[in-house]
């Protein structure tokens, strides 16, 4: 087990692979949504949404989650990432999500935009990183 997000994790992460985001509801069931999610240059986790919806509320209360990414080429190989929230931000999350975008649909632009939609970003810092497979 390592705390960085690095070497071969980093790369799944990196790459084009959908994540499982799981976090704590109020009552204390276990929420996951699938999501697009990449790394920054710090080793950070970084995830958008929409204010309002459901798992950004359970992120910030809880203020940490579990995310986790199967290598689509090799669903044997993932990465399961336990971490907190370094930050949570509505400051420059269009341009995230537009990133995201390129990343999963080589898209210039995010085109589920809602024109009412106030986007957010999450910074999330590993405490538990474990690579298996591959």
């Amino acid at each position: 087990m390592a705390s960085k997000l690095e070497g071969r994790a980093r790369e799944i992460v990196a790459d084009k692979n959908y994540a499982h985001l799981s976090v704590l509801r109020k009552d204390g069931s276990i929420q996951t949504v699938v999501i697009w999610a990449d790394a920054d240059d710090a080793g950070r986790v970084v995830v958008n949404s929409a204010e309002g919806r459901g798992w950004p509320t359970n992120l910030r209360r809880a203020g940490q989650a579990t995310i986790s990414f199967a290598n689509a080429q090799d669903p044997f190989e993932f990465v399961a990432i336990t971490a907190t929230v370094d930050e949570d931000t509505n400051e420059g999350a269009d341009d995230v999500i537009d990133a995201l975008a390129k990343k999963y649909l080589n898209a210039d632009s995010y085109p589920g935009r809602t024109p009412d939609e106030q986007r957010v970003t999450f910074r999330l810092t590993p405490e538990r990183v474990v690579h298996k497979g591959g």
